[in-house]
């Protein structure tokens, strides 16, 4: 049958991972002959690339299994039924445990071959070891796909329909936003299987930084957009009015996020200067440890979640696979950890380099406070054998001055110099950004706002946003005056010219946007939950609404509609209206509230149908809320994903550097 040809793929792939790992250690432990070597380093490349068409089988049967409504197969029963609409059918793929651990494999294996797809010739000798890294991590989650999570156990007897897709997957922001996580996460595999080769053979440079950049950018962006996503899922689908809870599941990806954020800033000091070797190998290992670690808290039902699969028994595993990982790589970097030793030394704490610095020891922070919060409840059970947890306010208390002081620092590294800054020099520089923000601010405290949080977090934000804007206008401004150019083809040149700097400042616009609406919509949000008849209304800030009635349907599959119609008013003008409703799938018996919103650039006026009374009087609960600057956080968003592939975009130049100090380093070698 055909699940026997995807489950005879999948297993053909693990032997094959197998055998990676096996000839990269000959070929690293093994004295083969020049001839013998080159043979073996070519079977070693076409083994690791040989398993992405296999699990990509495995995958297209699955998804053919599901789209025929094959329930002989375990896992088509448990996430797929016969009406459900065929776009869904294909996305459950990684809808159900055993699927999305086969889809990750898929992904792993894409990177893996593209990355040993690359020519080899400026460091053949890293090849055995970047394979070896990469065919164990293949093995290991081939490993869970066969032995703990098979897509192809078969049921019997085979029952008439299946369970249908989980209510909470069928948002197209949670379609896309599982893809675009594990696109991140294995993605981050790459740079890290580089970092343990360069410690393993002692082949200590800084060539590996630049062999991976692009893909540490890669996975970064991917995961960057996997977060984003699952916000505006959650603030679409959870029905309370937010979009960041600070769920273990949400700050599973958070963390190796952190991690990778603060590696792409301090490469950039290893690269200009030669320091930070010892700390950035730390930062890369941690970077793929956290993402290992965030997949187990995500699987293994360790600590719940409404994020989370259900429980499996893959949590051991994980963590003896974690701990052994944990050893090789710290191992290696401790043992490596003198000849990692810079002949450059931190000269002044006013320099770019110690800005750098103090900026990856607060986002160090962060990660810890989130590290600590999620992992709250194993240590209180440890502790007192009860498991506790850490409310949102926790994370927000803790990390709300981190995250201040690492927007400052935003604003202060682009006015500091290698080596050292003069004070005077860095004092005029941030004279009238620190001017102009406070009056800034004062006007709007003048204006209403009595928050002492919302009034730092503006103040440190607007100077920050002022002095990265500063960048783009001064350097456009300059060839204004040389060149004759307009603005817009100055803009163009100016962020041409330099696409890592400028996507980078591009970056840090988004982030602050983002800023101004979490202190928006964090701090000014405004809620009320109330029991209206058919016909009545009721106010929120300036916006008043009044319910109109309730329709009963039957939606696609399973799915029962309970729609209200409510017609929303700006300072009595009608502007929108919106129909909230509840879903009930009646398979499985699973509520959900669905919102309504009417949108602005300012605000959103966001509305929830919580019940609904079935009366002659025909009355519905609802709960309200306003957010102001919520859209800030989409629009930077955007625009972060935008700053990511100008600085990730192929340079010219930079590639002929590359290829340039690959010539020089064949020539060494060969002479």
């Amino acid at each position: 049958m055909l699940a026997d040809l995807g489950y005879a793929a999948l297993v053909i792939s693990f032997v094959t991972a197998i055998y990676a790992v096996v000839t990269s250690t000959y070929l690293l432990l093994g004295q083969p002959s020049p001839k013998a070597r080159q043979m073996w380093a070519n079977s070693l490349r076409n083994s690791t690339r040989i398993i992405f068409p296999l699990v990509f089988l495995s995958c297209a049967i699955i998804v053919v299994s599901l789209l025929r409504s094959d329930f002989s197969l375990d896992y088509v029963w448990r996430v797929s039924s016969i009406e459900m609409p065929t776009y869904l059918k294909i996305t459950a793929l990684w809808g159900g445990q055993a699927g999305s651990l086969l889809f990750w494999n898929l992904l792993l294996a894409a990177f893996i071959a593209a990355a040993m797809s690359r020519d080899w010739r400026d460091r053949p000798e890293l090849m055995p070891y970047v394979a070896g890294t990469l065919a164990i991590t293949q093995l290991f989650f081939l490993y869970i796909s066969l032995g703990v999570e098979n897509p192809f156990a078969r049921l019997d007897p085979v029952p008439l329909d299946g369970n249908g897709l989980n209510p909470l997957l069928r948002h197209p922001g949670m379609i896309i936003h599982p893809p675009m996580l594990y696109l991140g996460f294995t993605g981050l595999v790459i740079p890290f299987s580089f970092a343990l080769a360069v410690l393993l053979s002692g082949q200590i440079d800084d060539s590996w930084l630049r062999l991976t950049r692009r893909w540490t950018l890669v996975g970064w962006l991917f995961l960057t957009v996997g977060l984003i996503l699952g916000g505006r899922w959650a603030y679409d689908v959870l029905g309370w009015g937010g979009y960041w809870a600070w769920d273990p599941v949400e700050n599973a990806s958070f963390m190796p996020w952190l991690a990778a954020t603060a590696f792409l800033h301090s490469v950039i000091i290893q690269e200009k200067r030669g320091m930070f070797r010892q700390w950035n190998m730390f930062l890369i290992i941690l970077t793929y440890l956290l993402m290992i670690y965030g997949t187990f808290i995500v699987r293994s039902g360790v600590i719940s979640s409404v994020h989370a699969f259900a429980q499996s028994g893959i949590g051991p595993r994980f963590f003896i696979f974690l701990t052994l990982m944990s050893i090789i790589s710290f191992g290696a970097l401790f043992y490596r950890w003198n000849d990692l030793a810079s002949a450059n030394q931190l000269n002044s704490f006013f320099s770019r380099e110690a800005a750098f610095l103090t900026n990856n020891f607060v986002i160090l922070g962060i990660l810890f406070v989130t590290f600590f919060g999620t992992n709250y409840p194993i240590i209180s059970e440890l502790i007192t054998g009860e498991q506790a947890t850490v409310a949102q306010p926790f994370y927000e208390r803790a990390t709300g001055p981190l995250f201040a002081i690492l927007i400052f620092l935003m604003g202060i590294a682009p006015l500091t110099m290698y080596y050292k800054t003069s004070i005077q020099r860095l004092g005029r520089a941030i004279a009238w950004p620190l001017l102009s923000a406070t009056i800034i601010t004062i006007v709007l405290f003048g204006a209403g706002m009595r928050q002492w949080a919302a009034l730092i977090g503006v103040w440190v934000t607007t100077f920050s946003l002022i002095i990265t804007l500063a960048e783009f206008w001064v350097a456009s401004r300059a060839r204004m005056r040389t060149k004759g150019e307009s603005f817009f083809t100055a803009l163009n040149t100016t962020i041409s010219r330099n696409r890592r700097r400028y996507g980078g400042y591009a970056i840090h616009l988004g982030v602050l946007l983002i800023a101004f609406g979490v202190i928006g919509s964090r701090i000014y949000q405004e809620t009320t939950q109330i029991r209206l008849f058919e016909g009545e209304s009721t106010s929120l800030g300036r916006y008043e609404m009044t319910f109109k009635g309730v329709e009963r349907y039957a939606g696609p599959d399973d799915l029962l509609i309970t729609e209200a119609t409510v017609d929303v008013f700006d300072r009595g003008e009608l502007v929108k209206t919106i129909y909230p409703r509840t879903e009930l799938y009646t398979r499985t018996g699973q509520p959900m509230t669905i919102p309504d919103l009417r949108t602005t650039i300012s605000e959103d006026f966001y509305v929830l149908m919580v019940y609904w009374e079935e009366t002659t009087a025909n009355a519905a609960t609802f709960r309200i809320y306003l957010n102001p600057l919520i859209n800030w956080v989409w629009f930077g968003s955007i625009l972060m994903t935008i700053g990511t592939f100008i600085a990730g975009w192929p340079d010219p130049r930079e590639s002929r550097v590359v290829a340039a100090t690959a010539t020089r380093r064949r020539v060494t070698v060969t002479a």
